[in-house]
């Protein structure tokens, strides 16, 4: 029961965490390395299923992984870019911010579910790979965004 209300919190502080530092990256500009480092950094947590208590079968797995691709839909629709000096930053969205608290708690509702029918190890594993699949395609999403506007402020088009 402890080990659910401490993971809960974890959540709950990584989502938080998620939602300043979006706000905050929005007052700087931004670049290609920023996009796409940290999906790389998050990978690394796949070693994870070294472990035995967190090992699923692939299907679920896959499963997770595309509710992610369905969920990041949300992300790259919030996510705008602009430019301001000849830079380009991160558009801030409100409804950014509303979708990820609505994420959480369908993640919650989901976790607290399933943490009833398998091990906290595999529910790890699982939502790691769900919020895997949330990231990686909102950041590849984010990087084709960022470049193709990157390519028409270094050539703009006279009229």
């Amino acid at each position: 029961m402890w080990m659910q209300v401490i993971s809960l919190l974890i959540g709950v502080v990584f989502a938080a965490t998620v939602i300043f530092v979006r706000l905050k990256a929005s007052n700087k500009p931004t670049n290609a390395k920023k996009i796409l480092l940290p999906p790389i950094f998050m990978s690394t947590g796949f070693l994870m299923f070294l472990a035995p208590e967190t090992r699923v079968p692939m299907i679920e797995l896959i499963e997770a992984f595309l509710v992610g691709m369905i969920f990041s839909v949300l992300l790259i629709k919030t996510s705008k870019f602009q430019v301001i000096d000849g830079k380009i930053y991160l558009k801030r969205s409100k409804a950014f911010i509303f979708i990820l608290i609505g994420l959480l708690i369908v993640r919650t509702v989901i976790k607290i579910f399933l943490e009833q029918e398998i091990h906290l190890g595999q529910t790890a594993g699982l939502f790691f790979t769900l919020a895997f699949g949330m990231i990686l395609p909102w950041r590849v999403a984010m990087y084709i965004m960022y470049k193709r506007l990157l390519k028409k402020t270094e050539n703009p088009i006279t009229t």
